[in-house]
């Protein structure tokens, strides 16, 4: 079944955020990730609104949570940390065979 990163993430300085979008596309190439939302108009209906949501599908739940933790990853995150506001979830898809 598919499991989903769920990302709201308001980018607080843009060249520090830089570092992050510069390496973090290896761990999501790495790991099968498929960009389902990025960026692009958005509306907050309830809750703190974020300027940027990503949804990006993984084959399953163990794949998406072993991107998060890769060396690739976390060392694309440590240039985003300060640079950003991010909150990550990470959830299973809904089984939808029948």
């Amino acid at each position: 079944m598919p499991a989903y990163w769920i990302a709201h993430v308001e980018v607080l300085d843009a060249t520090a955020y830089s570092g992050y979008t510069d390496l973090a596309p290896a761990a999501f190439q790495r790991y099968g990730a498929k960009f389902l939302a990025r960026g692009g108009r958005s509306e907050s209906l309830e809750g703190g609104g974020f300027s940027r949501h990503v949804v990006i599908e993984f084959t399953d739940l163990e794949t998406a949570t072993a991107c998060y933790r890769s060396p690739e990853y976390q060392l694309a995150k440590s240039k985003r940390d300060g640079a950003c506001i991010a909150h990550i979830t990470i959830v299973d898809g809904v089984d939808t065979s029948g």
